[in-house]
Order: C-alpha cells, then structure tokens, then sequence
C-alpha cells in the first residue's frame, strides 16, 4: 500500500470515528430527553409549577414544587452573578499583569485546573465547616457562597482560554498606540464578549445543577425562599428526595422536575445563543 493511500485510509478511518462519536453522543442525549420527556411529561401540570409543596406532596398529595424553581433560580443567578465579577479580573489580571510563562502565571493557571477538577461535595464540606465555625446555619446565603467559589474556577479558566485566541499582533499594536493595560484589557473583553456569554452559560449550568454542593449548606425548605438567611429548596434536591421515595407518582414528579430544570436550561442555552450570535454581528 503507497502512502497516498496510507494516509487516505487514516483520514477516513478518523472520519468513521468521528461520525461514530457523534451520532453516540447525540444518541445519549436523545435517549435522556426521552426518558424524561416519557416519564415526567404526564405528572407535568401547572399546579405542581405554580404551587409550593402542601403536607404530604413527597407521600403523593397536592402540591408543587415552585419553591423549588424559585431557589434554584436565586441562588444560580447570584452564584454566576458573583463568579463572573471575580473570576473575569483574576483571568485579565493573569492574561495582563503577571509576565508570560513565569512560575506566577504556570501555579495560577495550576491552582485554578485543581480547582475546576475538584468535586462539588468537597467545596460544600469546606463551605459548611466555615459557615459551623462563624455560626451561620444552612441558608441560601450558605448555598451562594458554596456555588460561587464553585463556579470562579470556571469563569476563570474559559475567559483565560478566550484571551488565549486573541491574536498577539493586536496586544503588541494597542501598547505601540500608547494604550495602557487596562485600557487593552477592556479592549480585549470587547473582542472576547461573545465568548464571555459561553463561560456564564456553563457556569450556570454548573450552579442550576449542581446537588452535592447545597446538600450540607443550602438546606431544604418547603417555603418560598424569602430572606437569605434561611433555609431554600432547590430543584436538584428536590429530584433526589423524590426519586427516594417509593411511590410511583412521587417519582413520576421527580422526572416532571428534571423536566422543568431542562426546560430552564435550555432556555438559558437559546437565550445566551442568540445573544452571543447579536454581538458576534456586531462586533468591532
């Protein structure tokens, strides 16, 4: 065999591959859409959106789970809120400030991998740890603390992988012009803007469903989360304590809760696509 039809082979055995991947992948995600839309889509109703939990609702009674799109909505909101505030400068400060390839910028990029790869339970085992030693109780304001350092690390590192495809011609063109570096910089996140809409979507994607982290710090709470302070349920817990029970239709609602968590998902998805495309029209 020649080696023009050596690499040939190679190119369509990679082809083969690639295809295969894909339609794999996609079929996972239509086999878990499925499974939720077949199982959740008949205990979907309005009262169970629109109502908080009544007595009895994990035993099969009346009552909604609003409660807990409400927490998970307040406390995935302000966690990406916060992680998009500190994690955007500590990736401009990084990507500006600190020289490039030195020991500074090799351990912060290495800090913020661990961080990004640690488990959600560790950070919600830290998080209650703190909140025992300066006396706060299991609380939204608990669960917003916990989410956030969660999410930081992957705001950082997606803004530092953006800033990364910025042509370095254009960094070397805005100092000769006698820009300064936060002059550049805001430059920069005029050039990355589309991108910074994908870091905030996988970040509340991450926050929205994210269980083992508000399972010690966010507590669970049958009410409407009014005050930060105290207790709130969230979708992802509520489908966990659902799928525990035994009754067949508690556990048909938890799949109408996994229903309702992926319509708002992918609400979010659309919602940041369209925008992202807005500004990539748009851009200067």
């Amino acid at each position: 065999m020649s080696n023009v039809k050596k690499r040939l082979f190679k190119e369509k055995l990679a082809k083969a591959a690639m295809q295969l991947s894909g339609m794999l992948i996609t079929g996972c995600l239509f086999f878990i859409v499925g499974t939720i839309l077949y199982k959740g889509l008949p205990y979907l109703s309005w009262e169970m959106i629109s109502q908080t939990p009544q007595g009895g609702f994990y035993i099969g009674k009346d009552g909604g789970i609003f409660n807990a799109i409400l927490g998970s909505l307040y406390l995935a909101t302000v966690s990406t809120a916060l992680a998009t505030l500190i994690g955007i400068p500590i990736s401009i400060y990084v990507h500006m400030y600190v020289k490039s390839g030195s020991f500074l910028e090799r351990a912060c990029k290495l800090l913020f991998d661990v961080l990004f790869g640690i488990p959600s339970i560790v950070y919600g085992a830290i998080a209650f740890s703190i909140m025992v030693w300066i006396g706060i109780r299991a609380s939204l304001l608990g669960g917003i603390i916990t989410i956030t350092l969660l999410t930081i690390p992957i705001v950082v590192r997606t803004i530092d992988e953006l800033l990364k495809t910025i042509p370095i011609d254009l960094k070397h063109v805005t100092f000769s012009l006698g820009s300064t570096r936060w002059e550049t910089a805001k430059m920069f996140l005029r050039y990355i803007k589309p991108g910074i809409f994908t870091a905030v979507l996988l970040a509340f994607g991450r926050a929205i469903g994210d269980v083992a982290g508000v399972l010690l710090t966010t507590g669970f709470s049958d009410n409407l989360p009014k005050y930060i302070d105290e207790p709130a349920a969230t979708l992802p817990l509520a489908i966990f304590f659902q799928l525990s029970s035994p009754i067949p239709e508690v556990q048909g609602r938890a799949y109408a809760s996994a229903l309702v968590l992926t319509f708002i998902i992918l609400t979010i998805v659309i919602c940041t696509h369209l925008l992202a495309s807005k500004q990539q029209k748009h851009k200067i």
